[in-house]
């Protein structure tokens, strides 16, 4: 069930962020237009469609996502590509998010990053091609009761680190940093995705907005919402991830937060909640998390300085985390395989592989019409 677009030109794809003319803005960038236009002009793509539940950290991100697999011919690279319906993205008032994340996504590449490589539209769908990553997310591993080792987490805590390091370096506060956000590659190196709530801020400037996943948020979130506040800055994301590896080596959250908490009584927590830590735990593992989790933002482990001084990774060498030459302590698995024949696997309602069918009868009517009105 595979097929190959000779010319994406022939569905009518378009510059991503120029999609539809329902939405109030469009935003140009000739970083994204280059990419288009490579991609339009240099290659057709193999499409393999493949069931949600097999790639099931992409359901997360949006809630109407589709995923396939995509093949670039020359090189025969594989990446993930997601697309998202027009007028879902409209019902559902994601057009903001969709935005904001295209918009970060098309100037950041990082080798700990789920990267952007191309971003093209038709008349009904929006697309993005992305890292292909097949060990799945972390929420997933948790999910299926990993046991996840002080090593492991502690080779993400360092990719992570340099990941939130280079966000910093493009002024980029991340703000959603959790298991359901790390997705691992087959070799079970970590890779940070989802931005549709991430913000850009200028030298000098804080943030103030009440956005992330509430168990994952600093208190300084919660306060500058509530008080009016100063707001907050990079802190944040250093925090979320003390949170998140605490949740890897514990199984469950240091703070019994949930999305339901009222704001209000969350500033309290932090105030009157002691965290326990596992006495398993090396005390240096200890002495760093509590770092992460100190509750006063000026007081905080958040650089990457800090971490790389802190006395448990002092064994680290950091050139060769950043070249992945640290074998990970965990590899993920997942129940699929790209190359797959994928005949039986292709259960949604509107395959991609139906697509131009589909658009050049909607067009044939739609001229139809014209034409009979005018």
């Amino acid at each position: 069930m595979d097929f190959e677009v000779e010319l994406l030109a022939e569905l009518g794809y378009v510059h991503t962020l120029e999609f539809a003319t329902e939405f109030s803005r469009s935003i140009s960038t000739s970083k994204t237009e280059s990419k288009f236009m490579a991609l339009h002009a240099a290659f057709g793509v193999e499409f393999s469609l493949m069931r949600k539940c097999d790639l099931p950290y992409w359901n997360s991100e949006y809630g109407f996502c589709q995923v396939c697999i995509v093949q670039k011919k020359d090189t025969e690279t594989m990446y993930a590509m997601k697309y998202m319906n027009k007028q879902q993205c409209i019902e559902r008032d994601e057009v903001r998010n969709v935005f904001r994340e295209l918009e970060i996504l098309q100037e950041i590449e990082h080798v700990f990053l789920v990267n952007l490589w191309y971003s093209f539209q038709d008349e009904e769908d929006m697309f993005m091609v992305v890292d292909l990553l097949l060990g799945g997310d972390l929420r997933y591993h948790l999910q299926q009761n990993v046991q996840f080792t002080e090593e492991a987490v502690k080779l993400y805590i360092c990719e992570m680190a340099l990941a939130l390091d280079y966000l910093r370096s493009q002024h980029i506060i991340h703000r959603d940093v959790k298991p359901d956000n790390i997705l691992l590659d087959e070799q079970g190196h970590a890779h940070l995705t989802d931005f549709n709530v991430a913000t850009i801020i200028k030298d000098g400037e804080r943030a103030t907005a009440l956005a992330g996943t509430k168990p994952y948020m600093a208190p300084e979130i919660f306060q500058s919402f509530l008080n009016g506040g100063t707001g907050y800055s990079f802190e944040v994301d250093w925090w979320s991830l003390g949170i998140m590896a605490f949740e890897l080596l514990r199984g469950w959250r240091p703070y019994d937060i949930h999305s339901s908490n009222p704001v209000e009584t969350l500033v309290q927590l932090f105030s009157t909640i002691t965290v326990q830590y596992s006495s398993v735990w090396s005390k240096d593992m200890i002495a760093l998390l509590r770092k992460l989790l100190t509750v006063n933002p000026e007081h905080r482990c958040s650089c990457l300085l800090d971490i790389q001084t802190s006395a448990y990774l002092s064994d680290i060498v950091w050139e060769d985390v950043l070249e992945k030459k640290v074998e990970p302590g965990f590899k993920g698995r997942l129940h699929c395989d790209p190359t797959f024949e994928l005949e039986e696997m292709i259960l949604e309602s509107r395959p991609l592989h139906k697509k131009k069918k589909r658009l050049a009868k909607n067009k044939s009517r739609d001229n139809s019409k014209d034409s009979s009105q005018s």
